[in-house]
């Protein structure tokens, strides 16, 4: 069943650029570099001319044969015209399925498998990657966005006429995601317009003191919360600066030219960012608001970040949840308050929209202070996993959701993150409070992972910013007071194993360890 495009209660993202150009006119958007749909137009752009670009790209759709309610895998080289895309898939009520450009090929496959004969999105680079699956028996057609060989040109129908814009009924599949992978193969997180509404309406409320401000974002584009963030910013016409490569060289001096009060990216690309709070020109000079979704994001960094900005009152917005129920708790941090944070306090449930509960193993409430599973009930909960029915069904007890995290309540109510259920180690309370506390005695460090070794015992992995030997001595002085561990293993951070959003992989670290794969 189809609805009218202004249906009730539904996030559909095919409008979203053109009402933002009605709205608020030609609000500039910025590039760090050309789209590859349209390379012609350069790194200047604006909601008009987006808008403009997902309509063309809707009717070449429309003209290759893509109907509404068919799935269209979005797999390709990691740039903005993955979103553009996806508006585009959606704007004909097709179904988007982002897959990540950092998938492995063999994983990409057995995802593709999950769907039911999709179309493929790709070009060259990505479908070479895919020579030893075999699509012809996965996929409907492939179009590519460049002249890859084994696909055909979504260029050929350059000039279709874009076709009247359709959408589905809030309830029906209208966006397919996938979960981050840290412990094994992705699983496909189905999406409907009014989960996706139910995520964006408080979030769009906790944009409205930074309504109009220009908003940098370096964020994967296949994540659901890169599309609610969109609809928040759009709706409040901020000018866009959408950053694909996260190098601090780079980014530096594109910041200082547009001086963003918005700056969202995830917890370990703002570790990177720390270089940016002395850097020439002052690029987060005029931030006052920064974004961290969804991982635990280090103490030092969130007082780095807001030390950094000029501004009287700035603050960072933390999200906990999960891809399958978006954000379920928040808090914001303020320079003063920053200065004695606790980095496992997440915060409160969303008011009238999120509940959190920690629970023991027979799923009653524990008391204030007593560790036990997080469980979340939630309005934005995805419809179900693809392919995966009994593994959600597995998750969910009377409508609380199980989130795979140990923590526990404050007095007052607020939530505290312990770790991960998986990535418990017996003999240290908090893998993550260790690692917070080790960033904060050592400047140096640009991130430290702490995993189990073949008997259980916790092993750190560190990664140094440069290429300097940890120093032993200051190792020493900083682990005094904590829980005994081995001894520390130095790897270089672009040897670890993370996913589209740059979450470290400890499981498959403990795996890599345990094989001999580093000393």
């Amino acid at each position: 069943m189809r609805q009218p495009l202004l249906a009730d209660r539904g996030f559909c993202l095919g409008p979203l650029f053109r009402r933002a150009a009605d709205r608020h006119g030609a609000v500039f958007v910025t590039l760090d570099r050309p789209l590859d749909v349209a390379p012609c137009l350069g790194t200047d752009l604006s909601y008009t001319v987006l808008d403009e670009v997902v309509e063309e790209l809707s009717g070449r759709l429309w003209e290759a044969g893509v109907r509404p309610s068919e799935q269209v895998v979005v797999h390709k080289a990691d740039n903005v015209d993955i979103m553009l895309l996806t508006c585009a898939v959606s704007r004909i009520g097709a179904v988007p399925v982002l897959l990540s450009p950092a998938l492995a090929p063999a994983v990409a496959g057995q995802l593709l498998g999950r769907l039911r004969q999709p179309w493929l999105i790709t070009d060259g680079p990505t479908l070479d990657g895919l020579k030893d699956i075999a699509l012809s028996g996965l996929v409907r057609r492939t179009l590519s966005v460049d002249d890859a060989p084994r696909a055909e040109p979504l260029a050929r129908y350059t000039g279709a006429e874009p076709s009247p814009p359709v959408r589905l009924h809030p309830r029906e599949p209208a966006l397919i995601t996938h979960s981050s992978g840290t412990t094994g193969v992705p699983k496909l997180a189905v999406h409907c317009a009014r989960t996706m509404w139910n995520r964006l309406v408080p979030q769009q409320a906790m944009g409205w003191p930074t309504r109009g401000e220009t908003a940098a974002l370096h964020m994967s584009f296949v994540h659901s919360r890169f599309y609610h963030l969109l609809g928040v910013l759009l709706h409040f016409g901020s000018p866009l600066v959408l950053i694909t490569d996260p190098d601090p060289a780079s980014v530096g001096p594109l910041l200082v030219r547009h001086r963003p009060g918005i700056v969202e990216t995830h917890p370990n690309t703002f570790v990177l960012w720390e270089e940016l709070a002395g850097a020439p020109g002052a690029p987060l000079s005029r931030v006052r608001s920064y974004g961290s979704t969804f991982d635990a994001i280090h103490p030092r960094t969130v007082r780095r970040l807001l030390d950094a900005s000029r501004r009287r009152t700035p603050w960072l917005i933390q999200l906990y949840g999960q891809s399958e129920t978006g954000p379920v708790a928040f808090q914001v941090v303020t320079r003063r308050g920053a200065a004695r944070a606790d980095g496992r306090r997440v915060g409160f449930g969303i008011p009238g929209f999120t509940r959190v509960r920690v629970t023991d193993a027979e799923g009653r409430r524990v008391a204030p202070g007593t560790p036990g599973r997080i469980e979340a009930r939630t309005r934005g909960r995805i419809l179900t996993y693809l392919g995966m029915p009994e593994r959600y069904d597995r998750q969910l007890t009377d409508g609380w959701w199980d989130m795979g995290d140990l923590g526990y309540r404050g007095r007052l109510g607020a939530l505290y993150l312990i770790d991960r259920e998986i990535d418990r180690i017996d003999a240290v309370h908090s893998n993550l409070e260790v690692e917070d506390t080790l960033m904060s005695r050592l400047e140096e460090l640009r991130e430290v992972v702490i995993v189990p070794g073949a008997g259980r015992e916790p092993v750190p992995v560190v990664c140094v910013r440069g290429e300097r030997p940890l120093d032993p001595e200051r190792w020493r002085r900083a682990t005094a007071g904590l829980p005994a561990m081995a001894e520390p293993r130095q790897w270089r951070f672009e040897e670890l194993p993370m996913t589209a959003t740059w979450k470290v992989k400890r499981v498959e670290i403990a795996r890599m360890l345990g094989e001999g794969v580093r000393a």
